[in-house]
């Protein structure tokens, strides 16, 4: 596995994102089965499969890769839109053409 593969979410399947999301939530993989209404197995293995998918070693590693490729939202932390610059405020002026159409 190359190091861009490790970088981005491309390769996680949806369910293994809502696992990521979960587990950057705090709860145990037997909160998440139970959340998910999936074996405790089925959680163990997803995990696994991330970890691999991302070439984090373990949960607080793979949570740092979440926030750091905004995978994940916490408290407020890396949910915020980009912002808005000044220039994006002013109107944009019509080009000359339709200035005699107004007329």
């Amino acid at each position: 596995m190359t190091g861009g593969e490790s970088q981005t979410s491309g390769s996680l399947s949806e369910r293994e994102l809502q696992i990521v999301e979960l587990v950057a939530a705090g709860l145990t993989n037997q909160e998440i089965a139970e959340k998910l209404e999936i074996s405790k197995r089925t959680v163990d293995n997803h995990i696994s499969n991330i970890l691999t998918k991302t070439a984090t070693g373990n949960r607080v590693a793979l949570v740092r890769w979440a926030l750091q490729w905004g995978k994940v939202c916490i408290d407020e932390v890396n949910c915020c839109t980009l912002p808005i610059s000044k220039d994006a405020l002013e109107p944009v002026p019509l080009p000359e053409e339709s200035d005699s159409l107004l007329e």
